[in-house]
């Protein structure tokens, strides 16, 4: 829930259901044009028709302009007055209007509460428009699913009764009510509006997906593996919602300056009256202590910072960058230095056969298919990565697994054994198994009747994108380094391909934390950790910023993380700086700009070289410029790719080898 920065009740918070109303329909927004109109035709009336009939109607239209301008804001000051002790921005905008009226001037009255609460309309406008992406997210999630119960009879239930097992059956084009897993099908999911991945995603059985998906060909059924209510796009918008709500560094800043205003302001037009009144014309002096209450209203600097953030923080999760709070999103825009997890982060997390060695006595299909017939009966992870590269997989009979090892069985009747390199002799594949381990490949080796036949390399590849990434990053003029509980030797191979100098391997989670405290602690300026499994929260909580790869990853990463990645797309990581850094420029223009209204309005209003009419107008134009101003930073741009062959640029590199290495 979010409170309007110029006092008024709280805004509701953003629902399902909750449409955005055009402004012809919204009282809000037609209340105050109404007022203006009003206020118009009695100044045309005034100053181009005559007669005694003129001047009377005109003052009934000023009339009708002020109370339909005082009902947007008079009844929320009173109300703040009284039942919270709350001097509100409101408060001063009633009084200046009450003592305007009080001194005949109802034209300026009417004028005041006229652009007052038409500033108001706006403001919740804009506030509107920078929650629309919520409302997109929310769309997302179907109102219905077709469930499969018992006997496979299909029956169509409210999204709000789906439970954890229940099977969904999706057809081609239809969205998916809740995350899942398929059991039964392949197909193809349009993820695009969720991850930001423009390509089809690909899924079977045993694969995750996320509400929202739209199957794009073919029937799946779907597991529910979360509630209807309780998925992972509902997941998104309880974040954005709470960004919204918490105020970053700079909205305090901004408040603690609006906080006292209001009463000093109060306290500077009474003294402005009583002095006056002392030394001149009370009637003078009494208007020009009006004029004061509404030139010092700070009102533009109250509501300057949060319509900027709560906009750039929407903007952002509609490229699939949820961030948890103001202060988070302020943070950003500072970063100095990028602290990256290997495994999941800079990897795809899913080790893939890059080669396999023979020797003249098999093809690379025979030595894929007897590793393959052994590995079926393996749960290491490399064991997957094997099977799934085998065409032709022959039967395995007697296998016997050692931990650590290998694993060993009867395939056609020979004994057949894969493992490792230090566990079965590599023989005349030694020198290119050297090789390929120096780039980071893991390496086992295949017997037949204690042989050497052939040799398979196994790694987890680097994303694609990774060193355009890493170079984007230098040309933002930040920090990189890689922290990585893997072992020295693949941590260096995949970050040199990546193009990182400063690595640090075979860190423990809490080696991490220390790795980010002490980047921070030499100078590197607030320091990013990002990363997706359980062994980086304690990075991610220690960092200035923490961000969470993936946003339906580990449950531990995402709660200790203050920013969340929908997608798995390592170029969302400079574009989120970026955006940062223009939302803090944005921020930092519009409370310069509301504290020089103040400045400069102030002398003007007590020496009485602007009168009410024309401070209300230079006051509520520049307000009307700062919200302008603040929902600019709702606008986001891709980055430019970097030159063609620009490499990153680092300090020396430096790595922090740990006993007793826990690998991601």
């Amino acid at each position: 829930m979010t409170t309007s920065a110029c006092g008024c009740e709280p805004a509701e918070p953003v629902t399902g259901s909750e449409e955005h109303a055009s402004w012809w329909r919204n009282s809000a927004v037609l209340i105050p044009v109404f007022s203006g109109l009003t206020l118009v035709l009695g100044l045309v009336l005034e100053w181009f028709v005559r007669g005694a009939w003129a001047g009377t109607a005109a003052a009934w239209l000023f009339w009708i302009a002020l109370l339909l301008g005082a009902s947007q804001f008079v009844p929320g000051a009173v109300r703040g007055l009284f039942a919270r002790g709350r001097l509100s921005i409101g408060l001063l905008m009633t009084i200046s209007a009450a003592g305007a009226v009080a001194l005949g001037f109802i034209e300026e009255a009417a004028a005041l509460a006229f652009l007052y609460s038409i500033v108001e309309a706006l403001e919740d406008r804009a506030m509107d428009k920078a929650r629309s992406g919520l409302r997109a997210l929310l769309a997302l999630i179907p109102s219905s699913a077709t469930v499969l119960g018992t006997h496979g009879v299909a029956r169509t239930v409210g999204v709000e009764l789906l439970e954890r097992g229940d099977v969904i059956r999706l057809a081609a084009g239809e969205r998916l009510a809740t995350d899942g897993i398929v059991r039964v099908g392949q197909s193809s999911l349009d993820v695009s509006a969720i991850t930001g991945e423009s390509i089809p995603v690909e899924v079977g059985p045993g694969d995750e997906v996320l509400a929202g998906s739209i199957n794009t060909s073919g029937v799946l059924e779907v597991e529910a593996i979360a509630p209807g209510t309780d998925n992972s796009l509902t997941t998104v918008v309880g974040l954005v919602e709470q960004a919204q709500a918490e105020k970053g560094e700079r909205a305090r800043i901004a408040d603690r300056l609006a906080r006292p205003l209001v009463p000093g302001v109060l306290v500077l037009a009474a003294l402005v009256a009583l002095i006056g009144s002392i030394v001149g014309d009370p009637g003078l002096w009494i208007e020009r202590a009006l004029v004061v209450l509404v030139a010092a209203s700070p009102c533009a600097l109250a509501i300057s910072v949060p319509i900027t953030v709560v906009s750039a923080i929407g903007a952002a999760s509609k490229f699939g960058v949820i961030i948890k709070s103001g202060a988070a999103f302020e943070r950003m825009g500072y970063l100095r230095h990028v602290a990256v997890d290997k495994t999941g982060t800079l990897t795809r997390n899913q080790p893939t056969v890059t080669q396999v060695l023979t020797s003249g006595e098999a093809s690379e299909g025979e030595v894929l298919g007897w590793a393959a017939a052994l590995e079926a009966h393996s749960t290491h992870p490399l064991a997957a990565a094997i099977t799934a590269t085998a065409t032709e997989v022959p039967a395995a009979r007697e296998v016997t697994e050692t931990a650590g090892e290998g694993i060993t069985g009867l395939i056609d009747g020979v004994r057949t054994a894969v493992g490792s390199p230090r566990w079965l002799n590599p023989g005349p594949f030694s020198e290119r198994i050297h090789a390929m381990e120096s780039s980071g490949v893991t390496v086992v080796i295949v017997h037949r009747d204690d042989h050497p036949v052939g040799a398979i390399g196994v790694r987890d590849e680097l994303r694609p994108e990774a060193r355009e990434v890493m170079a984007s990053l230098a040309l933002q003029g930040m920090g990189v380094s890689m922290l990585t509980g893997d072992n020295t030797r693949t941590a260096d191979a995949l970050a040199t391909e990546a193009g990182i100098a400063d690595v640090r391997s075979q860190l423990r989670p809490q080696d991490k934390a220390h790795a980010v405290a002490e980047l921070r602690d030499r100078g590197c300026g607030p320091v990013a950790m990002i990363g997706d499994g359980v062994n980086d929260a304690p990075a991610l909580a220690s960092a200035d910023i923490g961000i969470a790869m993936g946003a339906t990853g580990s449950d531990a990463a995402i709660e200790s993380a203050d920013v969340a990645f929908t997608g798995d797309d390592l170029r969302l990581i400079p574009r989120a700086i970026d955006h940062a850094r223009h939302g803090r420029r944005v921020i930092s223009q519009n409370i310069i700009l509301s504290l020089a209204i103040i400045i400069v309005l102030l002398p003007l209003a007590i020496t009485g070289i602007l009168g009410l009419a024309a401070v209300v107008l230079v006051h509520e134009v520049a307000e009307v410029f700062v919200i302008l101003n603040g929902l600019r930073a709702a606008r986001t741009r891709q980055l430019a790719r970097p030159p063609s062959g620009h490499t990153v640029e680092h300090e020396e590199v430096r790595h922090a080898h740990r006993p007793a290495p826990l690998p991601l």
